[in-house]
């Protein structure tokens, strides 16, 4: 039989986005690149930039600018990658093969 499971997040979006924001700015001082610098290099308006790093709101394109630039894009994608199944037996991979792959999600 295969097993759901599912992983609930007891952070909150708010410390999720603190904790995105400053650990891209932590990165941005590693690399001894001022706000300016990442906004001009990035593409992401100056302003936008301060108000990221002080709010942790940013648009998911400029996210993915910012990341670019401070070479984190890759582990960024990866990190939502769906992992692989794995099954305890054989009858799993047979009745997993059986099942229909959904391409929705269920109504409510």
């Amino acid at each position: 039989m295969r097993r759901n499971t599912t992983n609930i997040s007891l952070m909150s979006l708010s410390k999720a986005q603190d904790t995105i924001s400053q650990n891209l700015r932590e990165k941005r001082l590693q690399m001894n690149l001022t706000q300016q610098g990442l906004a001009v290099r990035s593409g992401v308006p100056l302003a936008t930039l301060r108000k990221f790093e002080q709010k942790g709101v940013i648009s998911l394109e400029s996210l993915l600018k910012l990341l670019m630039v401070l070479g984190m894009l890759d582990s960024f994608v990866r990190s939502l990658e769906i992992p692989e199944e794995s099954f305890a037996s054989i009858d799993e991979v047979i009745a997993r093969n059986r099942a229909a792959i959904r391409k929705r999600g269920r109504k409510n």
